[in-house]
């Protein structure tokens, strides 16, 4: 009899794979919630990626833009084992990891640029040392880095335009009146160097004092009011009317005198 009991309490307490993967989910959230700080972390992860709340990894630093990069060789495959998480949930761009952060996260290269000195000093002991004398500053490959500074982190600068003439962009913080800054060809409408300065050659308000000023005959005639263009027009037909006028007077008068020198014949009415 007690061994049918005992039997009967195991096969009650056997975990089923449903009730295994209701404690496992349990257990991510408890531990996504410490892992986070709180659920406040939590929640603000899950509303950047649905990926980020249930994923855990070493912390290998971050940038200027305050992204945090993290890697986990043993429970990810390969291509997952390395993420980023925004430092701005709510204006985040992939053009905001900067190169050296970009080839760490696509595997190009093991060593994150936090550790980048001391990889670089590492593999300096494996030169082979030149006989002749060098006066160079650097005694590595990579040489001289200028530190560069990008418009709120975004490295791509061909976002930071603005949506309309003089407004802005607020999606990347451009303020109204401030001039692009994404990169422009030389020989391109939009470069400085290729803009030439305006020649204006008349204006239409010239006897006002200005205010219609035109760099050409087309430009002129944009600006031009309808009243204005009617009376251009009726001034040129009056024209036409007075050449014509002109041409049958003259000739009226070759015929005349084409008779009176007894030309004969004259042809025409």
């Amino acid at each position: 009899g007690k061994r049918n009991q005992a039997q009967s309490r195991a096969n009650n307490t056997t975990e089923t794979p449903d009730n295994n993967m209701v404690y496992g989910l349990i257990r991510s959230v408890q531990a996504a919630v410490k892992y986070r700080g709180g659920w406040k972390g939590l929640m603000e992860h899950m509303y950047t990626n649905g990926d980020y709340p249930f994923k855990f990894g070493t912390y290998m630093g971050c940038d200027a833009g305050g992204n945090r990069y993290y890697e986990n060789r043993v429970d990810y495959p390969f291509g997952q084992h390395r993420w980023v998480e925004p430092g701005d949930i709510h204006n985040y761009d992939s053009a905001s990891i900067p190169p050296e952060w970009h080839g760490w996260m696509t595997s190009m290269n093991d060593a994150p640029p936090a550790a980048e000195e001391d990889y670089i000093g590492e593999r300096k002991q494996h030169i082979i040392p030149l006989e002749s004398r060098s006066d160079a500053k650097i005694d590595h490959n990579v040489g001289h880095q200028e530190e560069v500074f990008n418009f709120h982190h975004l490295h791509n600068l061909s976002t930071v335009r603005s949506r309309g003439y003089g407004i802005g962009n607020p999606v990347v913080g451009l303020p109204p009146g401030a001039k692009d800054s994404y990169y422009t060809q030389p020989g391109s409408p939009y470069n400085d160097a290729s803009i030439r300065p305006r020649i204006n050659i008349g204006d239409l308000d010239e006897g006002k004092g200005g205010g219609r000023a035109y760099k050409s005959e087309k430009w002129a005639e944009r600006l031009r009011t309808p009243d204005e263009k009617a009376a251009i027009e009726n001034a040129k037909l009056e024209n036409v009317k007075a050449t014509i006028a002109v041409e049958k007077a003259n000739a009226a008068r070759r015929k005349m005198a084409m008779g009176s020198r007894g030309a004969g014949t004259v042809a025409g009415p």
